[in-house]
């Protein structure tokens, strides 16, 4: 397995922000993507993407074998939620492990939770999502998504070994579909890609980011 870049690493902090000016676009709004609403917020926030983000997502969607959909959980997430997500993530391991420096923590929990000001769901540029039959049904992955490191023994790691063959085959189908679009893996969480964002500036040698954090209106 290739060293996997953590979201804490400086170098990908490091990487500037062009600040694209690209809307936010609902993804319920004539795409024909499935969405999911187990993160349905009041202001429906969690269904935006960047536009640029959204074009490949269709892309990725149209090159996937026949009987096989995208299942969309969550694009766009507000910096203050993130920051609460990474807060109550590291306060947990925190107490689990008490002797870890500030650092240490930082870095293990960004495999699980990005850094508030770097977050590339907090500029709309990363999804999370899974795959679907025909039906809508969602299909077993290997992990359910969004589950932690610690939860899962480390299956949430996108070419972890200890999932079934049918889960390695389907993350295989998904990954080669979005990286086809465009789009990069966060190596820790199977479900989580995205394009435009620092993250994906690092991983694609791009000399900067299309999309910084932003605040939804």
């Amino acid at each position: 397995m290739n060293e996997i870049i953590l979201m804490s690493d400086p170098k990908v902090a490091a990487i500037p922000v062009a600040h694209r000016d690209e809307q936010l676009l609902d993804v319920r709004s004539g795409t024909g993507l499935l969405v999911d609403e187990r993160k349905l917020d009041v202001t429906g926030a969690f269904a935006h993407l960047r536009a640029g983000v959204l074009d490949r997502l269709l892309d990725a969607q149209e090159s996937l074998p026949d009987g096989l959909r995208l299942l969309f959980v969550e694009g766009y997430r507000p910096p203050f939620l993130q920051r609460r997500y990474f807060e109550e993530y590291a306060a947990q391991l925190r107490a689990e492990h008490p002797e870890w420096t500030d650092e240490q923590l930082r870095s293990a929990a960004s495999r699980y939770v990005s850094p508030p000001e770097i977050a590339p769901h907090s500029a709309g540029a990363a999804v999370d999502l899974t795959l679907a039959d025909d039906e809508g049904r969602e299909l077993d992955m290997g992990t359910r998504m969004n589950a932690s490191p610690e939860e899962s023994a480390g299956a949430c790691y996108t070419y972890a070994d200890n999932i079934s063959a049918e889960a390695r085959s389907r993350r295989d189908i998904l990954g080669t579909a979005l990286s086809a679009a465009g789009l990069v893996n966060y190596p820790t969480e199977w479900w989580h890609w995205s394009y435009g964002d620092r993250y994906w500036a690092l991983k694609e040698g791009a000399v900067a980011a299309h999309y910084g954090p932003r605040e939804f209106h």
